[in-house]
Protein backbone atom coordinates (compact mmCIF):
# COMPACT_ATOMS: atom_id res chain seq x y z
CA UNK A 1 0.00 0.00 0.00
CA UNK A 2 1.31 3.51 -0.95
CA UNK A 3 1.78 5.95 1.85
CA UNK A 4 -0.59 8.49 0.31
CA UNK A 5 -3.18 5.39 0.89
CA UNK A 6 -2.75 5.50 4.26
CA UNK A 7 -3.36 8.60 5.15
CA UNK A 8 -7.17 9.96 5.26
CA UNK A 9 -8.03 13.29 6.85
CA UNK A 10 -11.13 13.58 8.71
CA UNK A 11 -12.45 16.73 10.64
CA UNK A 12 -9.18 18.41 9.04
CA UNK A 13 -6.97 16.12 11.26
CA UNK A 14 -4.51 13.20 9.18
CA UNK A 15 -5.60 9.64 10.29
CA UNK A 16 -3.06 6.81 9.71
CA UNK A 17 -4.67 3.60 8.79
CA UNK A 18 -3.01 0.97 10.51
CA UNK A 19 -5.22 -1.32 10.15
CA UNK A 20 -7.38 -2.55 7.35
CA UNK A 21 -11.08 -4.23 8.17
CA UNK A 22 -9.74 -7.49 6.93
CA UNK A 23 -7.16 -7.33 10.28
CA UNK A 24 -9.89 -5.75 12.32
CA UNK A 25 -12.17 -8.23 11.19
CA UNK A 26 -9.34 -11.05 12.64
CA UNK A 27 -8.98 -9.44 15.57
CA UNK A 28 -12.78 -9.58 16.29
CA UNK A 29 -13.13 -13.20 15.09
CA UNK A 30 -10.35 -13.73 17.67
CA UNK A 31 -11.46 -12.08 20.55
CA UNK A 32 -15.18 -12.88 20.71
CA UNK A 33 -14.69 -16.27 20.82
CA UNK A 34 -12.12 -15.85 23.46
CA UNK A 35 -14.27 -14.46 26.17
CA UNK A 36 -16.86 -17.25 25.18
CA UNK A 37 -14.37 -19.79 25.86
CA UNK A 38 -13.89 -18.21 29.10
CA UNK A 39 -17.44 -17.95 30.09
CA UNK A 40 -17.74 -21.73 29.24
CA UNK A 41 -14.31 -22.87 29.96
CA UNK A 42 -13.71 -21.56 33.38
CA UNK A 43 -16.90 -22.97 34.62
CA UNK A 44 -15.31 -26.76 34.00
CA UNK A 45 -12.30 -25.71 35.19
CA UNK A 46 -13.79 -24.48 38.62
CA UNK A 47 -17.03 -26.05 39.23
CA UNK A 48 -16.91 -25.21 43.06
CA UNK A 49 -16.79 -21.85 42.39
CA UNK A 50 -20.09 -19.95 43.10
CA UNK A 51 -19.93 -17.46 39.97
CA UNK A 52 -18.62 -20.06 37.35
CA UNK A 53 -21.70 -21.80 38.24
CA UNK A 54 -24.09 -19.01 38.11
CA UNK A 55 -22.60 -18.79 34.51
CA UNK A 56 -23.34 -22.46 33.94
CA UNK A 57 -27.02 -21.90 34.55
CA UNK A 58 -27.32 -18.71 32.34
CA UNK A 59 -25.66 -20.85 29.59
CA UNK A 60 -28.66 -23.22 29.78
CA UNK A 61 -26.71 -26.42 31.65
CA UNK A 62 -23.35 -27.93 31.06
CA UNK A 63 -24.64 -29.41 27.93
CA UNK A 64 -25.13 -26.06 26.20
CA UNK A 65 -22.00 -24.99 27.93
CA UNK A 66 -19.72 -27.87 26.34
CA UNK A 67 -21.70 -27.50 23.04
CA UNK A 68 -21.40 -23.63 23.06
CA UNK A 69 -17.43 -23.78 24.09
CA UNK A 70 -16.80 -26.37 21.59
CA UNK A 71 -18.59 -24.05 18.47
CA UNK A 72 -16.87 -20.90 20.08
CA UNK A 73 -13.22 -23.20 19.21
CA UNK A 74 -14.10 -24.31 16.38
CA UNK A 75 -14.71 -20.29 15.51
CA UNK A 76 -11.63 -19.28 16.74
CA UNK A 77 -8.93 -22.21 14.94
CA UNK A 78 -10.77 -20.99 11.82
CA UNK A 79 -9.87 -17.53 12.31
CA UNK A 80 -6.36 -18.64 13.21
CA UNK A 81 -6.05 -20.44 10.23
CA UNK A 82 -7.56 -17.89 7.92
CA UNK A 83 -4.66 -15.35 9.33
CA UNK A 84 -1.95 -18.09 8.20
CA UNK A 85 -3.14 -18.04 5.17
CA UNK A 86 -3.29 -14.31 5.22
CA UNK A 87 0.14 -13.40 6.20
CA UNK A 88 1.45 -16.25 3.74
CA UNK A 89 -0.66 -14.26 0.69
CA UNK A 90 1.16 -11.04 1.58
CA UNK A 91 4.52 -12.56 1.85
CA UNK A 92 4.20 -14.73 -2.06
CA UNK A 93 2.03 -11.10 -3.13
CA UNK A 94 4.71 -8.96 -2.16
CA UNK A 95 8.04 -10.75 -2.49
CA UNK A 96 9.00 -9.90 1.25
CA UNK A 97 9.78 -12.07 4.12
CA UNK A 98 8.13 -11.98 7.18
CA UNK A 99 11.37 -9.98 8.93
CA UNK A 100 10.14 -7.03 6.87
CA UNK A 101 6.66 -7.13 8.09
CA UNK A 102 8.56 -5.81 11.22
CA UNK A 103 6.84 -8.71 13.64
CA UNK A 104 9.73 -10.48 14.34
CA UNK A 105 11.82 -10.03 17.28
CA UNK A 106 15.29 -8.35 16.63
CA UNK A 107 17.62 -6.48 18.54
CA UNK A 108 16.42 -3.15 18.41
CA UNK A 109 13.33 -5.13 20.87
CA UNK A 110 16.48 -5.78 23.23
CA UNK A 111 17.45 -2.04 23.36
CA UNK A 112 13.61 -0.56 23.97
CA UNK A 113 12.69 -3.01 26.41
CA UNK A 114 15.99 -1.16 28.42
CA UNK A 115 15.10 2.11 27.70
CA UNK A 116 11.63 1.56 28.61
CA UNK A 117 13.00 0.06 31.92
CA UNK A 118 15.01 3.63 32.05
CA UNK A 119 12.06 5.30 31.76
CA UNK A 120 10.23 3.38 34.71
CA UNK A 121 13.03 4.08 37.01
CA UNK A 122 12.93 7.65 35.92
CA UNK A 123 16.52 7.31 34.70
CA UNK A 124 15.79 8.98 31.53
CA UNK A 125 12.33 11.36 30.35
CA UNK A 126 12.38 9.95 26.77
CA UNK A 127 10.43 6.94 26.18
CA UNK A 128 11.82 3.94 23.46
CA UNK A 129 10.89 5.18 20.10
CA UNK A 130 8.78 2.38 18.27
CA UNK A 131 8.25 1.26 14.78
CA UNK A 132 5.53 -0.09 13.32
CA UNK A 133 5.06 -2.58 16.24
CA UNK A 134 6.96 -2.42 20.04
CA UNK A 135 8.32 -5.34 21.60
CA UNK A 136 4.77 -5.06 23.86
CA UNK A 137 3.04 -6.02 20.84
CA UNK A 138 4.66 -8.67 19.66
CA UNK A 139 4.61 -10.42 22.67
CA UNK A 140 0.66 -10.20 22.17
CA UNK A 141 1.45 -11.30 18.71
CA UNK A 142 3.58 -14.30 19.02
CA UNK A 143 1.95 -15.17 22.76
CA UNK A 144 -1.44 -16.13 20.55
CA UNK A 145 0.78 -18.33 17.97
CA UNK A 146 1.57 -20.64 21.02
CA UNK A 147 -1.44 -20.59 22.78
CA UNK A 148 -3.23 -21.59 20.30
CA UNK A 149 -1.23 -24.69 18.99
CA UNK A 150 -1.29 -25.43 22.45
CA UNK A 151 -5.30 -24.80 23.62
CA UNK A 152 -6.04 -26.67 19.83
CA UNK A 153 -4.07 -29.37 20.38
CA UNK A 154 -5.05 -30.02 23.43
CA UNK A 155 -8.60 -29.24 23.07
CA UNK A 156 -8.50 -31.53 20.21
CA UNK A 157 -7.36 -34.32 22.24
CA UNK A 158 -9.77 -33.90 25.22
CA UNK A 159 -13.08 -33.22 22.41
CA UNK A 160 -12.01 -37.03 20.70
CA UNK A 161 -10.82 -38.76 23.50
CA UNK A 162 -11.55 -42.13 21.90
CA UNK A 163 -9.81 -41.58 19.23
CA UNK A 164 -6.55 -40.07 20.97
CA UNK A 165 -6.23 -43.09 23.23
CA UNK A 166 -6.18 -45.27 19.80
CA UNK A 167 -2.91 -43.08 19.10
CA UNK A 168 -1.40 -41.89 22.01
CA UNK A 169 -0.96 -43.71 25.73
CA UNK A 170 -3.24 -42.76 28.07
CA UNK A 171 -1.43 -40.54 29.65
CA UNK A 172 -1.44 -38.01 26.94
CA UNK A 173 -4.78 -37.57 28.02
CA UNK A 174 -4.20 -36.60 31.24
CA UNK A 175 -1.16 -33.86 29.79
CA UNK A 176 -3.74 -32.67 27.45
CA UNK A 177 -6.34 -31.69 30.05
CA UNK A 178 -3.84 -30.01 32.06
CA UNK A 179 -2.24 -28.37 29.19
CA UNK A 180 -5.44 -27.04 28.29
CA UNK A 181 -6.75 -25.99 32.06
CA UNK A 182 -3.45 -23.93 33.02
CA UNK A 183 -2.49 -23.09 29.30
CA UNK A 184 -6.43 -21.03 29.43
CA UNK A 185 -6.04 -19.42 32.74
CA UNK A 186 -2.39 -17.98 31.75
CA UNK A 187 -3.86 -16.75 28.29
CA UNK A 188 -6.94 -15.17 30.75
CA UNK A 189 -4.24 -13.67 32.67
CA UNK A 190 -2.04 -12.20 29.74
CA UNK A 191 -4.94 -10.73 28.48
CA UNK A 192 -6.58 -8.95 31.75
CA UNK A 193 -2.70 -8.13 32.87
CA UNK A 194 -0.71 -7.32 29.67
CA UNK A 195 -2.66 -6.65 26.78
CA UNK A 196 -5.97 -4.82 28.52
CA UNK A 197 -3.60 -2.36 30.49
CA UNK A 198 -0.85 -1.86 27.81
CA UNK A 199 -3.65 -1.30 24.93
CA UNK A 200 -6.70 0.27 26.86
CA UNK A 201 -6.01 0.95 30.38
CA UNK A 202 -3.27 2.52 30.51
CA UNK A 203 -3.49 6.27 30.87
CA UNK A 204 -1.82 7.31 27.59
CA UNK A 205 -5.17 5.49 25.63
CA UNK A 206 -7.71 5.45 28.70
CA UNK A 207 -10.50 4.31 28.72
CA UNK A 208 -9.88 2.61 25.81
CA UNK A 209 -7.83 2.55 22.16
CA UNK A 210 -10.35 2.99 19.33
CA UNK A 211 -7.74 1.47 16.69
CA UNK A 212 -9.00 -1.86 17.29
CA UNK A 213 -12.65 -0.85 15.16
CA UNK A 214 -11.68 2.37 13.80
CA UNK A 215 -8.27 1.14 12.46
CA UNK A 216 -6.54 4.23 12.40
CA UNK A 217 -3.95 6.69 14.53
CA UNK A 218 -4.08 10.64 14.73
CA UNK A 219 -0.95 12.13 13.82
CA UNK A 220 -0.39 12.93 17.91
CA UNK A 221 -1.30 9.42 18.66
CA UNK A 222 1.53 8.17 15.88
CA UNK A 223 3.85 10.28 17.17
CA UNK A 224 3.61 8.81 20.77
CA UNK A 225 3.03 5.48 20.11
CA UNK A 226 5.12 4.85 16.41
CA UNK A 227 7.21 7.86 15.95
CA UNK A 228 10.10 5.97 14.12
CA UNK A 229 7.25 4.45 11.73
CA UNK A 230 5.67 8.58 11.33
CA UNK A 231 9.35 9.28 10.36
CA UNK A 232 9.14 7.38 7.82
CA UNK A 233 5.91 8.04 6.27
CA UNK A 234 6.86 11.70 5.99
CA UNK A 235 10.21 11.26 4.38
CA UNK A 236 8.65 8.58 1.67
CA UNK A 237 6.03 11.47 1.03
CA UNK A 238 8.79 14.48 0.96
CA UNK A 239 10.91 11.90 -1.70
CA UNK A 240 6.77 10.94 -3.47
CA UNK A 241 7.97 7.59 -3.63
CA UNK A 242 5.68 4.46 -2.78
CA UNK A 243 6.48 3.70 1.07
CA UNK A 244 4.60 -0.01 1.25
CA UNK A 245 3.79 -2.21 3.71
CA UNK A 246 4.76 -5.76 3.53
CA UNK A 247 2.18 -6.36 6.07
CA UNK A 248 -0.79 -5.22 4.30
CA UNK A 249 -3.17 -6.77 1.62
CA UNK A 250 -4.13 -3.96 -0.59
CA UNK A 251 -7.94 -3.86 -0.34
CA UNK A 252 -10.76 -1.88 -2.53
CA UNK A 253 -12.41 -0.97 0.95
CA UNK A 254 -9.67 0.45 2.54
CA UNK A 255 -8.68 2.21 -0.54
CA UNK A 256 -11.51 4.33 -1.34
CA UNK A 257 -11.34 7.78 -0.16
CA UNK A 258 -7.64 7.45 1.39
CA UNK A 259 -6.28 10.33 -0.09
CA UNK A 260 -5.88 13.45 2.06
Amino acid sequence: MRTSDRIRVVGGQRQYLRFSLSQRLQHIFMFVPFVVLVLTGFPIKFPDNAFWARSVELFGGIESVRYIHRLAAVVMIADFAFHILYVAFNIVRNRTPISRMHLLPNLQDARDIRDNLRYYLFMTDERPRFHRFSYIEKFDYWAVFWGMFIMAGSGLVLWYPEVAGRHFPAEVIQIAYVAHSDEALLAFLAIVIWHFYNVHFNPRVWPANKVWYRGTLTEEEMQHEHPRELEEIHEALKRGRPHRREDEVEAGDERKGDRP
